[in-house]
């Protein structure tokens, strides 16, 4: 396989753990990380230089466009998923790369708007690593005819959709895309599970919310013919993602799935909230309201911050 060409990359909010442990993913890719961002939502003023400083950036940037010149593409990191389309709006505008970390947004209006980029030619992509794992790559190549699927069981913990996007990227990559509608199926140990249906009539489900322990990611896929229990390597997802990735950034690759394809994983867990509000209706992908809230990228921000620092809590 050919070597993609060398990318200058910028970060962008440096929120979570993922900028740390991207970056000497990147180096061992061939790329340079140039620069960073951080608009302090989760960090006092001052951790971009110490993040630049531990890390051996050159670039700490005081405003994104100070960063644009700097790049050939941006990562957005941001816990706020209501921010990433501000935050890639001067990279696209300027004809760079983005790549925006899970979730891509969190309603219906930001998610049209990331497809009307790139429909009009910019490169964005992102998401879960967890549609690319090895695990279901590993299990698509068994080969398995769709007509044999009968169900699929796939979640994870912690929250709803900050991680339960996770379980919904998963079961989108064991079955891939052509999902028509969500209905919630209720709630069961603190957990609530929602039921996919595909154009096809096939069906899988989503178990998704905190739990008082860690859950892994994990899927039981049953067919006609056997059944498997995946449980994804944590320490090769980031991985397996920018490998997945990386190249389309660089220009030198297709989009790893078509941005209308991309964006199902959100809506589909988007119409999963709107159902459990509706009373377990089925909710069509194509027919969430415009102007329906979704899933509240600031007040996440707010709980994640105080969960890493307790003192924040007000």
């Amino acid at each position: 396989m050919s070597e993609t060409k060398k990318l200058r990359i910028g970060l962008v909010d440096l929120d979570t753990s993922h900028p740390g442990s991207f970056v000497p993913i990147l180096r061992e890719m061939g790329h340079e990380v140039t620069a960073v961002y951080d608009g302090g939502t989760i960090y006092p003023d001052g951790y971009a230089a110490k993040f630049a400083q531990d890390h051996g950036i050159a670039g700490v940037c005081e405003t994104l466009a100070d960063m644009v010149p700097l790049v050939d593409a941006a990562i957005i990191h941001s816990c706020n998923w209501d921010v990433h389309v501000e935050r890639a709006k001067p990279f696209v505008e300027a004809g760079k790369a983005v790549f925006i970390d899970k979730p891509l947004a969190g309603n219906v209006r930001d998610l049209r708007q990331i497809a009307d980029w790139v429909r009009g030619g910019a490169r964005i992509t992102g998401g879960s690593a967890l549609r690319c794992c090895g695990e279901v790559r590993e299990w698509r190549e068994l080969g398995v005819p769709r007509e044999e699927w009968v169900y699929a069981l796939v979640g994870c913990a912690v929250d709803e959709f900050n991680y339960g996007i996770h379980a919904y990227a998963m079961l989108h990559g064991l079955l891939g895309p052509g999902v028509r509608s969500v209905r919630c199926l209720g709630e069961s140990g603190g957990q609530r599970q929602a039921e996919l249906t595909w154009e096809d009539g096939q069906t899988g489900v989503v178990s998704v919310g905190k739990t008082p322990g860690y859950l892994p990611f994990y899927a039981t896929v049953v067919t006609q013919k056997r059944v498997d229990h995946l449980k994804a390597d944590n320490g090769k997802l980031y991985r397996s993602l920018l490998e997945a990735t990386l190249p389309y950034l660089a220009g030198e690759a297709p989009a790893p799935l078509p941005i209308g394809e991309l964006i199902e994983v959100e809506l589909a867990a988007i119409a999963a909230k709107l159902s459990s509000e509706q009373g377990g209706s089925a909710i069509a992908l194509q027919e969430i309201p415009d102007g329906y809230p979704g899933y509240d990228g600031a007040a996440f921000a707010v709980t994640y911050k105080e969960l890493k620092f307790p003192s924040a809590k007000s």
